[in-house]
Formats: C-alpha cells, sequence, structure tokens
C-alpha cells in the first residue's frame, strides 16, 4: 500500500529507495509508521519525491487502516472488493488510480489498474481517444478479461514494460514495438 502512494508521479527505483528507508527505521506497519514523526516520515520517504504531499497521504491511509481496521490489513482483504474501493477513494489524497493498485497488488482484488502507460498505448493504438474517464477504461478490460488478480497484475506489469521499453512519451520505438505487426502505431 505505501507503494502505491509513494509511486505516484515517481520512479519505481526511487519508490524502493523510499521503502528500503522505512523497512530499516521499522516504520512499514501502520502503527509504526501513524506513530512516527511528520519531518521524519518525510525524511525517510524523500526520494520518492513529493515527500510532504505524500507524507501526508500515507498519514491519512494509515489513519483508515487503523480507524477501521485497528491496523490489519488482513482484516481489511477479507471485506468486498467494491466496499474497499469506496472507503479507499473517501481517504484524502488517494485516487482511482492508486485505489485500484491498493487492491489489486496489496489486498488481491481484481480490480484493473489503469495508469499513463495503459492510456498511452491504448490511445496510441486508436483503441481509445485518450480523453476517456478512468471508469470507462477500466471497464474495457475488466468486460474482456475474467476476474482474475494474477491475469491483472501480469497484463498491467506487460503494459507498463511495453510503455517504458516503447511506447514512451517522447521517440516511441513503433517500429521495435512487438505490437507493431498487430495493430500498427498511432
Amino acid at each position: 500500500m505505501v507503494g502505491a502512494i509513494l509511486t505516484q508521479n515517481t520512479a519505481w527505483k526511487n519508490v524502493e529507495q523510499a521503502i528500503a528507508n522505512l523497512r530499516e527505521a521499522g516504520v512499514l506497519d501502520p502503527g509504526a509508521l501513524f506513530s512516527v514523526s511528520s519531518q521524519v516520515l518525510e525524511e525517510l520517504i524523500r526520494p520518492a519525491g513529493f515527500y510532504r504531499v505524500k507524507a501526508a497521504r500515507l498519514r491519512s491511509l494509515v489513519g483508515y487502516i487503523l480507524d477501521r481496521y485497528g491496523g490489519e490489513v488482513e482484516l481489511m482483504a477479507r471485506e468486498p472488493g467494491w466496499l474497499l474501493r469506496k472507503e479507499i477513494l473517501s481517504v484524502h489524497g488517494i485516487g482511482e488510480e492508486t485505489a485500484d493498485s491498493i487492491l489489486l497488488y496489496a489486498l488481491d482484488k481484481p480490480f484493473f489498474v489503469v495508469d499513463t502507460y495503459t492510456r498511452r498505448i491504448l490511445t496510441r493504438q486508436g483503441v481509445i481517444k485518450g480523453r476517456e474517464p478512468y471508469s470507462e477504461i477500466q471497464r474495457l478490460f475488466m468486460e474482456s478479461l475474467p476476474a482474475d488478480v494474477e491475469l491483472y497484475k501480469e497484463y498491467h506489469a506487460l503494459l507498463v514494460e511495453l510503455g517504458k521499453r516503447y511506447c514512451k512519451t517522447r521517440s516511441p520505438l513503433c517500429l521495435e514495438c512487438p505490437l507493431y505487426l498487430e495493430v500498427g502505431c498511432g
């Protein structure tokens, strides 16, 4: 869950460093994370960038988990996905992508994550125009694929890798892209 917040507008390698800092400080569980001072938390997650905003968002999420589930993530994971999504989206600073990342990767709930890579790839392939709401893009996947957590994780990871390697914001490598022979490049 921590990673879902720290990865907002940040490269994963920077998130890994911030998580390593939290682990080394012994503050990865909800209670410890909530009790550490804001100044210490900000310093620990500094490598992830936007550390003040992200520290506040982490505190909000952890506060919710402590208040609603006594800090027990396992208890939280027993709740229906739709209910968790509604609750997580009500936490200050948590949007759809972050909520769905938490649901899919931390709680093993089948919610497809739509990120910048997904949107860019689908736009360039002509599947979407690029301005569609998150829910509409997510529905494309969730109605076309079985509701399978591992499938969603793998599919999302493949889209991220495709986006990083080939479907870059600037200078996309369309001719090298594995999708090029199938669908071309927009």
